[in-house]
């Protein structure tokens, strides 16, 4: 059975199909550009399609719609283990996603092959259409209703939004809304006494019976979330809940079940003792985040071979950092055995917020502990490039429409405003509100959002990554997106300026003294540094720039080149190649990025070019 890869991972197997001259063309540039593809022949035409479709991740196939589509309809069992599956006209015009757009990543396959080819990639699941999120693209298992759910959400319907808490789910239209009224369920109850070797886990509490500890409102058939009319409903929660036609179930990845077992343990009594632990209370195992144990475990060959089943990854823990948690039931027994006094409650209990639903449960080789971690805010640090958006990587523009808050500078959130999904919260604010920005993005993750802060070029150079990490803390996951930075821009436009050593230097000295910066200016003239100047010049900083140039002219001929980029990859881009000697500083702006060359930079048919070596300079 195939099992294609998520809309995030590439296909490893893919298969070539063509029929004639032209289309094996088109499938050698294929191959040649991609290691995992390779054509497929057989017989016939339909004998290839059908060995790729047996045998491959996805399938190209340069052939008719309609050909493709009597071949394969025979074969056609469930889009989440049917491979995808994308048909490429003759003339390579157009690439279209035909099978498997989401859960297969033909939609993603499309946009590849079109890169590759000079095809227009043909999208047509109704979410991409339109720009919302497909459930079955969210990155969690999704069950129930979820075409219905999927299909009333693209059609305007009301639905209802019940979460057990604030997960980082990305943009929802206005017709999700979240259910009135939430009920805050109680504390659960202290664990009960661990139970015997085979003995049943029982719930975890009255207040489970409710809804899963945390605030959010209770996802039972009862819970405020059900529209009076029997409106969709769209559940987060790892409970098992009754199911209907209006009701679809995002899995988050909240539980982490640590894993203790003597050595040699069979694979099927850990999975067993854990798939009943997690029945008796009423828990999914679609939200398992991972299994968890002791280094000491890591080997062992029943515990992994359980994790590789359920498609969730082994995470061990040395054994002082078990015993450091405290858990409901130590065992000295264990302690003397493996070095920490708990392995299943501890290791289910480490790593965040975390609350023991399942105490520990042993069978005669196994034992099994099941813990729900509080979710985490995501915080993405975007980099959006110098301003051109073909400058602008596939990475940021993903993160945009994984988010549901987007905050930063208002003429940067207006470059990207096309990109963001219906739905998403935006906070913008003017210059000089770095630090109101950088707290607002830190404060929307730590509240449980999708939060997306952006800034040009790349957001760790001189731009909104160090002001916000200063702020955040271990509550939050943060990822950072790197972008193509002003320098590297104005350095692609001069030539080849930064081919050898080069430093970063702000001439602003609004938050760093000017003396700080001109003992660097000084050190970066005396190491014979190419120097790359931000911030070179305002309204109110006038003087500085000449300041600097100065000092490299102490240590430097007068005809070293200089360069002047400003609004690099901008409409009002310009260029301007100068020299320390007869460089006009007011040419220079905020919008300005200036490149000092070194002693070895020169011009060459009119662009800068710093040797990558000085042997070859003349």
């Amino acid at each position: 059975m195939n099992h294609p890869p998520t809309t995030t991972d590439q296909p490893t197997r893919i298969g070539l199909v063509a029929a004639t001259a032209a289309g094996r063309r088109h499938a050698r540039t294929l191959a040649d550009a991609w290691p995992q593809a390779r054509l497929v022949t057989a017989d016939t035409v339909a004998d290839a399609l059908r060995a790729a479709w047996a045998e491959c991740d996805a399938v190209v196939a340069f052939l008719a719609t309609g050909a493709v589509v009597r071949i394969l309809a025979p074969l056609l069992g469930d889009k989440h283990t049917d491979p995808a599956v994308v048909v490429v006209d003759e003339a390579a015009r157009h690439a279209v996603a035909l099978l498997g757009g989401h859960a297969g990543g033909a939609n993603d396959l499309a946009g590849r092959v079109g890169a590759v080819l000079d095809a227009r990639p043909v999208v047509t699941t109704a979410s991409d259409a339109v720009g919302l999120p497909g459930l079955d693209t969210l990155g969690w298992p999704v069950e129930g209703a979820v075409a219905a759910v999927g299909r009333a959400i693209l059609d305007g319907e009301r639905v209802t939004l019940v979460a057990d808490a604030a997960w980082p789910l990305p943009a929802l239209p206005d017709n999700v809304r979240p259910a009135p009224t939430p009920v805050v369920p109680a504390d659960p109850a202290p664990p009960a006494a661990p139970p015997g070797p085979g003995a049943p886990a029982g719930p975890a509490g009255p207040s489970e019976a409710a809804g899963p500890a945390g605030s959010g409102a209770p996802v039972g058939p009862a819970g405020p979330g059900e529209a009076a009319g029997g409106g969709y409903r769209l559940l987060v929660t790892d409970r098992v809940v009754p199911l209907d036609d209006r009701t679809a179930v995002l899995r988050p990845p909240s539980l982490v079940a640590g894993v203790g077992a003597s050595r040699g343990v069979p694979a099927a009594e850990v999975r067993g003792l854990l798939d009943r632990v997690l029945a008796e209370a009423g828990l999914s195992p679609a939200s398992l985040r991972h299994l968890a144990s002791a280094d000491i475990k890591a080997d062992e060959a029943g515990i992994r071979a359980t994790a590789d089943a359920l498609g969730v990854p082994l995470v061990t823990h040395p054994a002082a950092e078990l015993a450091a948690v405290d858990v409901p039931h130590p065992s000295e027994v264990v302690r003397a055995a493996v070095g920490t006094p708990s392995v299943a409650e501890a290791a289910a209990l480490l790593g965040g917020d975390a609350a023991l639903l399942v105490p520990k449960t042993a069978t005669a080789m196994a034992t099994v502990a099941v813990a729900r971690h509080a979710p985490r805010g995501r915080l993405a640090i975007v980099g959006l490039g110098p301003g051109a958006p073909d400058l602008r990587t596939a990475r940021a523009v993903a993160e945009l429409r994984r988010a549901a808050v987007v905050v930063g500078l208002d003429q940067y959130v207006d470059q990207v405003r096309d990109l963001l999904r219906p739905g998403t919260r935006v906070l913008a604010s003017g210059l000089g509100a770095e630090e109101e920005r950088a707290r607002a993005a830190v404060a929307e993750a730590v509240a449980g959002h999708a939060v997306a802060l952006v800034g040009s070029g790349d957001a760790g150079v001189y731009a909104m990554a160090s002001p916000a990490l200063e702020y955040a803390d271990e509550r939050i996951d943060v990822v950072g997106v790197p972008g193509v930075t002003a320098a590297l821009a104005a350095g692609a436009l001069l030539g080849a300026p930064l081919g050898h050593d080069h430093a970063y230097l702000s001439l602003s000295d609004l938050h760093t003294p000017w003396e700080v910066i001109a003992r660097r200016v000084a050190a970066a003239a005396e190491g014979d540094f190419v120097a790359l100047l931000y911030n070179p010049r305002s309204r109110a900083r006038d003087w500085q720039l000449g300041a600097a140039l100065e000092v490299f002219a102490a240590h430097r001929p007068p005809d070293t080149p200089v360069g002047v980029v400003r609004n690099a990859s901008r409409p009002d881009e310009r260029v301007h190649l100068a020299t320390l000697a007869d460089l006009d500083p007011a040419l220079v702006d905020m919008y300005s990025v200036v490149v000092v060359g070194s002693s070895q930079t020169r011009v060459v048919a009119g662009r800068m070019v710093t040797p990558r070596g000085y042997r070859w300079r003349r």
